[in-house]
C-alpha cells in the first residue's frame, strides 16, 4: 500500500518529475505539489483553497479532486491530470529559478483545465 502523500514518479519526454497531493485543515486546502527528480528544496505547490464557487477534496467528493460549482472537476490523483497542470504551469513559467518551494494559487489553471473543450474533466 503506498503512503498517501508520498512523492509519485512522472516522466515527461526525458525528464522525471515528482509530485503529491494533500489536504490541510483549518483552511480547508488541497494542494499539488510538483518538482523535478533530484531537487528536494524547489518546486511548485499550486494551493486550491474552498470558498465561493470552489469546492476541494472531502464531503460528496474523493481525496484530491477539486471543482468549480459552475461546472468542472479534476481529480488531482490521475497521472494524466498532473501532466496537464505541469504543461500549464510551464507553460506560465510558474516554476521557481532559485532554492525553495513556490506557492501560487491553483484555481487560475484549473479554470484552463477545465473548460469544455471536447477534454475530459480528468
Amino acid at each position: 500500500m503506498r503512503r498517501s502523500r508520498a512523492p509519485r514518479r512522472l516522466t515527461v519526454d526525458e525528464s522525471v518529475w515528482l509530485w503529491n497531493v494533500g489536504h490541510t485543515h483549518p483552511e480547508c486546502r488541497t494542494y499539488l505539489t510538483l518538482r523535478p527528480a533530484g531537487t528536494r528544496h524547489t518546486g511548485l505547490r499550486l494551493v486550491f483553497r474552498s470558498g465561493p464557487g470552489r469546492i476541494t477534496g472531502g464531503y460528496t467528493m474523493g481525496d484530491g479532486e477539486v471543482a468549480a460549482t459552475d461546472g468542472g472537476r479534476l481529480n488531482l490523483n490521475e497521472p494524466s491530470v498532473v501532466r496537464r497542470f505541469l504543461d500549464e504551469a510551464s507553460a506560465r513559467d510558474l516554476f521557481p529559478a532559485t532554492h525553495g518551494i513556490r506557492e501560487t494559487d491553483g484555481w487560475p489553471l484549473f479554470d484552463t483545465l477545465a473548460e469544455p473543450d471536447g477534454r475530459e474533466n480528468g
